[in-house]
């Protein structure tokens, strides 16, 4: 039998480098795929990498192990995912955070939200609302403003972490008012407004189903929603713009990334399956029934697209608010 050049060649790289094209012949049948949350449990990038998870886990027919990894704004689990092997075995659970605020908040931050992952999908937006502990006796965005100008004991706010979406609207606020408020950042949601709950910092924002129970049982109450529109789960709360304060509008999102090399094969094969799950009904119940996020399903030219206009307009408002996570 001849072999012509064209053969040979093929032979060849496949002899020098077997590992690689088994890997990817194999994909995803060598072993389970590990999601990184870098945040703690339930919290709303948790929830969003556990569904997606149980779902690429049935699709793919394998195993997908969500591992939280919390910390420094979500850095401490890009951090890691940076530096995993580009196989696509590890998964990233990213937000406006790790892939856009990071980026200008820290001075030193361990990872490139650009060079060192591949987009795979802008999987949701979601919007935070401003949570005020109930015995601070306010019951509008007006009351607040009153009161922190008036009580300096009063000007703290908590966060899900430093450089989170949460702490650059409590900074966004700050500003808009014309009141120097304290930062208190936490690890995760599920600590903060615990603390907020049980009056040690007066107040906070956050996403909206984080807090609901705590706003039933009447430790919490939501006094107004910082995206541009009302919101269909809480359609009485204002926006922070009808509240008085022009121009604040702000919205977080939660997006699917893969370390920088993954082979495109599969970078596209995972998009495909994470669109298809998002736009499953018991998900997009889950999401935009329960959890008042707007699911998006981009591709990864989408999301590639989207982080080169959110990186410098995070930078903006960081350096404008003199926020720092040093």
């Amino acid at each position: 039998m001849t072999i012509n050049r064209r053969q040979a060649l093929q032979a060849g790289i496949a002899l020098i480098l077997p590992g690689v094209a088994l890997a990817q012949a194999e994909w995803p049948a060598a072993k389970p795929i590990t999601y990184v949350v870098p945040f703690t449990p339930g919290g709303s990038t948790d929830i969003v990498g556990r569904t997606l998870a149980q779902k690429l886990g049935e699709s793919l027919k394998q195993s997908v192990v969500v591992d939280n990894r919390p910390g420094q704004a979500g850095g401490i689990g890009a951090a890691y995912v940076a530096k995993a092997a580009p196989d696509g075995y590890t998964l990233f659970g990213g937000t406006i955070s790790t892939h856009a605020i990071n980026a200008s908040l820290y001075r030193k931050l361990p990872y490139d939200p650009v060079k060192d992952f591949e987009p795979v999908c802008l999987t949701a937006r979601l919007p935070n609302v401003l949570i005020v502990n109930t015995q601070l006796g306010v019951n509008s965005v007006a009351e607040l403003v009153a009161l922190l100008k008036k009580d300096p004991s009063k000007r703290n706010f908590a966060s899900s972490g430093a450089g989170t979406s949460t702490h650059l609207a409590g900074e966004m606020f700050a500003d808009a008012i014309g009141v120097k408020l304290t930062h208190v950042p936490y690890k995760g949601t599920p600590p903060a407004m615990t603390d907020v709950a049980a009056g040690l910092v007066p107040f906070m924002f956050d996403q909206v189903t984080a807090a609901l129970p705590l706003v039933q049982s009447g430790k919490l109450k939501l006094l107004a929603v910082t995206t541009g529109k009302r919101i269909a789960l809480q359609p009485q709360l204002p926006t922070m713009i009808e509240a008085g304060l022009p121009g604040f509008e702000m919205s977080s999102w939660q997006a699917v990334y893969a370390p920088k090399g993954t082979p495109r094969p599969i970078v596209q094969r995972l998009n495909a399956e994470i669109v298809k799950a998002l736009r499953q009904p018991d998900v997009k119940d889950k999401l935009e029934g329960q959890l008042a996020m707007e699911i998006v399903a981009s591709s990864p030219e989408e999301l590639r697209d989207f982080m080169a206009q959110e990186i410098p307009r995070w930078a903006e408002l960081v350096k404008k608010s003199g926020a720092t996570a040093d």
